[in-house]
């Protein structure tokens, strides 16, 4: 049994606390973890700016039926709606799993400062997702992204949420 699967019981998020990066990405954690236990795919996304939450989420694809409904997608959303802007300029992106090409886009369209991630996008498709393998790194190459990128940060806690879900009976990938 995985050390998530033991601990089951949610964190209580503070939105008006200065958090450290193990903090804000321990919250993009268990809001994955919050989302496996709902039915959900294993991928959160917190968004912070100066060390404050704005935005933390699970990915909600098959709640919503809509395939575009990733965890970092669903919180740049929702932090845009929170702050009333478009541009998240100063804010950095904490997600569980590396972000897709998709997801890596709407971080540079919305002007994210900084993305740091946990698991890899290999991680993802090893867990039977349907993953482009185009990494961030490379995307930000391409199209001249001045977007910050941080991998590997706390990735053995982000790659138990892989294990968590595959211990799920009727956990579903796409």
């Amino acid at each position: 049994m995985s050390t998530l699967a033991r601990s089951r019981r949610p964190l209580t998020p503070c939105y008006s606390c200065r958090l450290t990066d193990m903090d804000l990405m321990r919250r993009a954690i268990n809001k994955a973890k919050q989302g496996i236990i709902a039915g959900q795919s294993p991928f959160g996304a917190c968004i912070a700016r100066s060390g404050e939450v704005v935005s933390c989420e699970h990915n909600v694809v098959w709640l919503t039926t809509d395939i575009t409904a990733h965890a970092e997608i669903h919180a740049i959303r929702e932090a845009c709606r929170k702050l009333g802007a478009i541009d998240l300029s100063g804010c950095v992106i904490y997600s569980t799993c590396e972000p897709c090409p998709m997801c890596f886009s709407a971080c540079h369209w919305a002007r994210i400062s900084k993305i740091v991630y946990g698991a890899s996008i290999q991680d993802a498709q090893a867990s039977g997702f349907h993953e482009l393998a185009i990494d961030n790194s490379h995307m930000k190459e391409l199209g001249a992204s001045p977007i910050e990128i941080a991998g590997d940060f706390l990735r053995a806690e982000a790659v138990a949420l892989f294990q968590f879900f595959d211990e799920q009976p009727n956990k579903r990938t796409y």
